[in-house]
Order: structure tokens, then C-alpha cells, then sequence
């Protein structure tokens, strides 16, 4: 039976309507499949519906190309051609959307060369996986980084300051910076904390806010090296 579903894999298909109509609608629809796997293993619902919708498309594009080039090398170098002249303007993306985005093509190119069985095979076992991996929540990270701006009163000493707070709330840090501001009657310091994700950010925040006198502090969540 199995190999029955998997015996047109290597076969040289003639392209009909019934033919292109069936490739379409099973490359749909496993794009379907990889973009809801994708939806659901993104933290927190963090994903655009435009990257979505094109998950759904991009199989059905790749195994229309496949069709329309076939065994003709002439026709292949033609499209070859044409989509050369495409600039892609958005930025690399996250690891995470590149990698689906080779495996919706990688889809649509099983789909398009015929291997319909394999294609739906490799696209269940891959989704599942993602499933499993973020089911597991692995490689997540049990500490984050986080960039710490003090504005400090003249007469505190920013060294040992907040020594005590970041004791209590198991924090690491490591002084980055110190500059004055307001004509040097106070102090800007900038800290790398390392804290734990379950950390409480507000309780932290306004422990440090006793210590400096209620002066304005930063905590940023993405630290960048402009930052510095």
C-alpha cells in the first residue's frame, strides 16, 4: 500500500488541467498545515498574518514553477531569468521564519515534481516535530539580559549602591558606564543585569527607585550596542 502512494515520485508527469488543479490544492493546503504549526509554536502569538498568509501561497507558487519548467532546461533558464530581476527589500528575519520559509518551498517542490505522498509525509513529520520542540520549550533560555539605566544623586555612591538590591533579587551585573548629567549633579550608570525570566521587574525596579530617590530609571529589554 505504501509504496502504491509513493510510486509517482520519480515519474515523469504530463501536465493537465486535473493534474495542475490537484497540485495546486495539495500544495495549499500543506502550506495550510505548515502556517498553522507555525502560528501555534510562536511565543505568545508573535507573528505577522502577512508572513502567515504567505506560507499558505509560497508551496502553490514553488510547485507551479515546477510544473510550468518541467524537463525543459530552455524554459528553466527563461524563469531563471525573469526572477533574478526581483529585490527582496525586507530585512533577514528571525532564524525561526527562514527556516519555514524552506520548508514551505521544500513543499511546494515535492508537490510540483509529483511526490504528492512524500510531500504530505515530510510535512507531517516536520510539523509535528516543531510541535514536540516547542510543546518542550526547547533551547529556552532560563536568563535574559536586560540593559539598566540609574539616574544616581551626587552624594550616593554608585558603586556599592544597589549592591544589596541585586543580592536580594539574584541578579548579575556589571557596570558598563558612568557619566554626569545636569551640570554634574547627578550620575547616569548603566548596568548589564542578567536575571531570571520569572524575575519581577516592578518589584526590582522599585527597589532600585528607593535607592536612588525616585530618579528616573531605564530598563530596556533588546540591548543594542548604540545603547552603550
Amino acid at each position: 500500500m505504501l509504496e502504491s502512494i509513493f510510486a509517482s515520485t520519480g515519474a515523469t508527469t504530463e501536465l493537465t488541467l486535473s493534474h495542475a488543479l490537484l497540485t495546486i490544492l495539495i500544495s495549499v493546503l500543506l502550506g495550510g498545515i505548515i502556517s498553522a504549526t507555525y502560528m501555534k509554536t510562536s511565543s505568545r502569538g508573535g507573528y505577522s498574518q502577512n508572513f502567515s498568509l504567505t506560507m499558505v501561497l509560497l508551496p502553490a507558487i514553488v510547485a507551479i514553477i515546477i510544473l510550468l519548467i518541467g524537463s525543459n532546461i530552455a524554459r528553466a533558464f527563461s524563469l531563471a531569468g525573469a526572477f533574478s530581476i526581483i529585490r527582496f527589500r525586507s530585512a533577514p528575519g528571525d532564524p525561526k521564519d527562514i527556516a519555514y520559509v524552506l520548508f514551505t518551498m521544500a513543499a511546494g517542490l515535492a508537490v510540483g515534481v509529483g511526490a504528492f505522498g512524500y510531500a504530505v509525509l515530510f510535512t507531517i513529520c516536520l510539523c509535528a516535530l516543531m510541535v514536540i520542540l516547542s510543546f518542550l520549550k526547547f533551547g529556552e533560555k532560563k536568563t535574559v539580559q536586560r540593559m539598566l539605566k540609574v539616574t544616581v544623586p551626587e552624594d550616593l555612591g554608585y558603586m556599592e549602591a544597589f549592591d544589596q538590591v541585586f543580592k536580594s533579587f539574584h541578579i548579575a551585573y556589571e557596570l558598563k558606564k558612568v557619566r554626569t548629567t545636569e551640570l554634574g549633579s547627578l550620575y547616569e550608570v548603566v548596568y548589564m543585569v542578567t536575571m531570571d525570566h520569572l524575575t519581577n521587574q516592578k518589584e526590582f525596579l522599585d527597589a532600585i527607585r528607593c535607592r536612588n530617590g525616585n530618579l528616573d530609571i531605564t530598563l530596556t529589554m533588546s540591548p543594542t550596542a548604540s545603547d552603550y
